[in-house]
């Protein structure tokens, strides 16, 4: 059984609602209203509630951004209730793909550099 306090990596497209209670995913926001808001990781869009004071308003569309969330299925599928939201501005996203890629196919972490300075 999946540990229900661990935030799993997930792609959108991976979220299995049955499965996965809470995820984090990086995506960049293509859509705010109000405290909602769509962000595309290029596999899927995911609706994210913000209900965090003062967050939805440092939040801008086209930003990059890692969400930590817990998975509400819904009658359409899924939307994620967004417990942290963090600024990826300045990442290198092409160093992070690599770096991950290495990660999951060796099963050990790198100590990279992967933010632009």
């Amino acid at each position: 059984m999946p540990n229900q306090n661990h935030y799993n990596k997930r792609k959108i497209s991976e979220i299995n609602p049955e499965n996965d209670f809470k995820v984090k995913v990086i995506g960049m926001i293509v859509d705010k209203k109000d405290e909602t808001i769509l962000i595309d990781d290029g596999s899927a869009k995911l609706q994210v509630f913000v209900n965090l004071p003062n967050i939805i308003d440092t939040i801008d569309l086209n930003q990059l951004i890692r969400v930590f969330g817990s998975v509400m299925p819904t009658d359409e599928g899924f939307e994620l209730k967004a417990d942290i939201v963090q600024d990826l501005t300045g990442l290198n996203v092409k160093l992070y793909k690599k770096v991950d890629e290495l990660y999951n196919k060796m099963g050990v972490w790198l100590n990279v550099q992967i933010y632009d300075v």
